[in-house]
């Protein structure tokens, strides 16, 4: 009988070995210790949205790419630098950094309202966060951006919702917004350009996606030599443009109160698998 009971365990145990340990290959997560940051991340990409803490250095919706070399999440060991080496540990390179200058812009992705021929920005940063779902190939989080003054008589509210897949370049993004004081407003989706940064542009043929491919635009801790690759894609878009005068590319699409536009964000660097801008732009171009 005994000898049977260590067999069973013996047997036990070497199933129990044989189950692999499931690897985690996105996340998302608020980032308290760090001026309240929403970061998200898969194999490929990373990016962050600015929080509460952070409001006038910047207040701006814009998402901040964090470029990386494929494969593990780096997230939280970048954040884990900050807090314990030096708070400018992700600009330097740690199979890679920040090194995308946002302002008061959309960033590598986002979308404002669009009156007048003029970007109608958050008077805040994101502030409710919630994680919808995580799975070890999925999370889908959302942000809330309270009410502000779009135009006289004019208030729009924000709810952004993304979804984070892992293998991917790209991230889906579904935009509600909720007015006051009118029915229906143009919203612009897409990205900055950097002028200075030798920026290419695509404008892929059609006005449904735009894609650039650029050099680093932050380099003020830092020397980069890797090129940066950005785009948006919004499949039933109303129009597209890159605009000098406004330092952006972006899509518009009218909607109602209520309404929801969806887009995809997608960035590259060239220190990972894709070299060169017509490598992205033909990545961008099969979506």
């Amino acid at each position: 009988m005994k000898r049977f009971m260590v067999l069973a365990l013996v047997a036990m145990l070497a199933l129990g070995g044989c189950k692999k340990q499931v690897e985690q290959k996105v996340m998302a997560r608020e980032v308290p210790e760090r001026a309240d940051d929403f970061v998200f991340e898969n194999d490929l990409i990373a990016g962050r949205f600015y929080g509460k803490a952070l409001e006038g250095n910047p207040t701006s919706p814009g998402l901040d790419i964090w470029v990386k070399l494929p494969g593990k999440l780096v997230a939280n060991e970048w954040y884990k630098g900050y807090l314990e080496e030096s708070d400018s540990y992700y600009h330097h390179d740690h199979g890679g950094k920040d090194c995308y200058k946002v302002a008061v812009s959309l960033g590598g992705g986002a979308s404002v309202p669009f009156v007048d021929g003029q970007f109608c920005w958050p008077a805040t940063n994101y502030r409710t966060c919630e994680v919808l779902e995580t799975t070890p190939e999925k999370v889908v989080f959302v942000l809330g951006y309270p009410e502000w003054d779009v135009a006289d008589g004019i208030k729009a509210s924000l709810s952004k919702k993304v979804t984070v897949s892992a293998g991917t370049y790209f991230a889906q993004v579904e935009d509600t917004y909720t007015y006051s004081g009118t029915d229906m407003l143009t919203i612009a989706a897409g990205f900055k350009l950097h002028g200075a940064q030798a920026t290419v542009q695509d404008k892929m043929e059609a006005k449904d996606r735009l894609a650039i491919w650029e050099n680093a635009s932050d380099q003020s801790v830092e020397p980069e030599d890797g090129l940066i690759g950005v785009a948006v894609v919004m499949q039933d878009a109303d129009s597209a443009q890159f605009s000098e005068d406004l330092d952006h590319a972006f899509l518009t699409k009218t909607v109602p109160s209520g309404g929801t536009i969806s887009y995809c964000v997608g960035s590259c660097w060239s220190k990972g698998d894709i070299k060169t801008s017509s490598d992205w732009f033909n990545i961008v171009r099969g979506l």
